[in-house]
Order: C-alpha cells, then structure tokens, then sequence
C-alpha cells in the first residue's frame, strides 16, 4: 500500500514536472521575481499592494518545487565526490541560499519569531536572497543552455505551469485559513507580515535604524531646520519655533518586520510649505536627516504628511529620531526620515535617494 501511495506520488510529480532546461529557466524567472518583488514591497505599506506580497509567497512556494525537481536531477553531481567539477562548490552554495532564504521565510510566515543577535528572521530572509541573485546569475554561466523548441508543448507546459501556481496558491492560503482558525503564531500579522507592537508612547516600539545610520544625540539649542529649493521665502526654524499642534493617528511598519499604530503630534508639512511659498512648478518634497539620509515623497502626497515632535503624547526620544521625524501614512518605516534638519522643494524626483540610504551614516 505504501509503495503504491509512492508510485502513485512519482507519476504525479512526473505529470507536472517540466523538460529539465524548462526548470532551470523556471527557477531563474521565480528568483528574478522574488527578488524585484522583494525589494518592491519593502517601499510599499498600503492596504492597495497586498497582491504584491501574495504574490511574492507564491511564487516562492512554486519556486520550492522547481529547486525539487532540480535537485533530483542533479543529485548525483552533488552527492557523488567523483563527478565533482570546480563549479560544485558554486551550485552547492547557490542551493544553500536557495533554502537558506525559501526556510527562513516559510518560518516567519508561520509566525515564528527566531532573533539571530540584533536581525529576524526576515532580515535574515532578505540577505539570503541578495546573495542568492549573484550567486545564480554565476551559476548560469558556468551551464547556460537556452531551452529549445521540442521543450515547449503549448497545451502541456500551459497545464503543468498551471497545475504548479494552482497548487502554491492553495497551499499558501490553506495556511493562512488554519493559522486564522487556530489563532495560532502569524495570525496578527499585516499583510506585510510584520507582528504587533501594542502600546503609547516611545517604550512601546523598538528603535531601529537604517544600515549605518546612528547620530549623536543633537542639543535642541543647536539644531535649527531649514526650508529651502523652490520656495519664495526660504525658512530657518529653531525648536522653539516650531508650533507641533498636528495630531494625527498613523501605522508605521517597518521592513524590520513590526508595526505599530500610534497618535503622532507635530506640524503638518503643508502648513510649513505654505509658510515658505512653493513654486507652482514643484513636485517633490524631499526630507533630509542629520546623517545625510534623505527621502522625497510627491508634493501632494508630503502635504498630508506630519513633521512629528511628539508620540504617544511624549516628547520623540532620540532614538526615534528627535527633534523632528516624519510620518508618511502608506509608507514603510525607512521612509519615515528621523532626525529632520532641512527640507528641500523640488522640481523633479531624486533617484540618487537609493544609493544614500545604503552609504549614510558611514563615516
């Protein structure tokens, strides 16, 4: 019964299992995705988006069975010392970052909550996945073979692609349904994934900072914030200047993996705009820290924005970016620039803001 239940199991996987060349080009194109979708979703917080991160743990799920069918195939060269070439050692690092990545973000989904020293387990997930994207693109050059006209049969490729993403599909939300009906780990989490961090106030969320990004505490005598670009009057703004009589209820949730809904006071960015007479010809706002770090957000979009003192009816504590931070409702957490000191009005976008997030703070 039970060799038969395995027989049985082998044609079903031989029925749905694409031409070899066909699966070494599947798991490119999946790790590809994961990859752009991966880093998509760290700049996107909206409810709008939540197709994106669907689709990001299904296609990893599908990306597992074609890493199956791979490793059956090719089990032998690894398993087997004497068909060892120098390229083994590149393909068995390359699988390592493959699971190394598919485990830790199956875990995290389930709502296990592993630290390794200061990172989670999601962090742990995405520097899995940037290695892996170097390491396959080496791999295909040491066996690239483009797939070949007998490899396609439209009407069975069509069914057993169909018959994979159906099955990823049904097995990611078979999970979500029982981690719901069991309230079991993973069932608070946002769309996102991130967990809940309950609580007012400073204490009740974690301090965390981007990369290398960690000033010394700033003197409030000391710090002024300047408005400046396409302005007819440019601003110079000393703490006690400023009036924080916004209020405003907004989620921050950092690509860390938490959230936290919280009542954050300061002054609405439209109002200091206003104050300083934009440009008509304007389009971005962009937020600049003490460390160089620097975020734009659409003109339209950073009207609505807030420049918080407070949180939770508390002054900002250093860590979380006093004197002044933003709070940009629909973005994720490292776009909420800490500590503020100047503020440009701008005609076009600034690109360069990607390659400044991963440089500033080092000295």
């Amino acid at each position: 019964m039970v060799r038969g239940a395995i027989d049985g199991l082998q044609t079903a996987l031989a029925a749905v299992r694409p031409p070899p060349r066909l699966v070494d080009w599947s798991i490119f194109v999946l790790v590809c995705f994961e990859a752009i979708s991966g880093l998509v979703s760290f700049t996107v917080g909206s409810v709008a988006w939540w197709p994106l991160f669907w689709a990001h743990r299904i296609a990893g799920l599908a990306l597992l069975v074609f890493v199956g069918f791979k490793l059956v195939r090719v089990r032998h060269r690894l398993t087997n010392s004497d068909q060892w070439r120098p390229s083994t050692l590149l393909s068995g690092l390359t699988v390592l970052a493959v699971f190394g990545s598919l485990a830790t973000g199956i875990v995290w989904v389930f709502g296990l909550d592993i630290r390794l020293s200061r990172w989670t387990l999601l962090s742990v997930h995405v520097g899995f996945g940037l290695v892996l994207v170097p390491l396959m693109l080496w791999h295909l050059t040491t066996r690239f073979r483009l797939p070949r006209s007998h490899d396609f049969d439209r009407r069975r490729t069509v069914l057993q692609y169909t018959a994979l993403l159906i099955g990823a599909t049904l097995v990611y939300r078979g999970q979500e349904f029982a981690t719901q009906l069991l309230d079991g780990p993973g069932s608070d989490r946002r769309f996102t994934g991130s967990q809940p961090r309950e609580g007012a106030g400073n204490e009740s969320f974690p301090v965390t900072s981007w990369v290398a990004d960690d000033p010394d505490p700033i003197e409030l005598s000391d710090w002024t914030l300047s408005v400046r670009g396409a302005v007819e009057m440019p601003l110079e703004l000393q703490y006690h200047d400023l009036s924080p009589t916004t209020t405003q209820q907004a989620l921050l949730d950092c690509t860390s993996g938490w959230y936290t809904v919280q009542q954050w006071r300061g002054l609405r960015v439209g109002d200091v705009l206003d104050a300083a007479g934009v440009d008509e010809k304007s389009r971005f706002v962009r937020f600049v820290s003490v460390t160089g770090y620097r975020w734009s957000l659409p003109i339209d979009e950073a009207r609505d924005a807030v420049l918080a003192t407070h949180v939770g009816g508390e002054r900002l504590t250093h860590g979380h970016g006093a004197p002044l931070r933003l709070v940009a409702p629909g973005r994720r957490g490292f776009q909420w620039v800490k500590w503020i000191d100047r503020i440009d009005v701008r005609h076009r976008d600034d690109p360069a803001q990607w390659l400044v997030t991963l440089i500033s703070g080092f000295d």
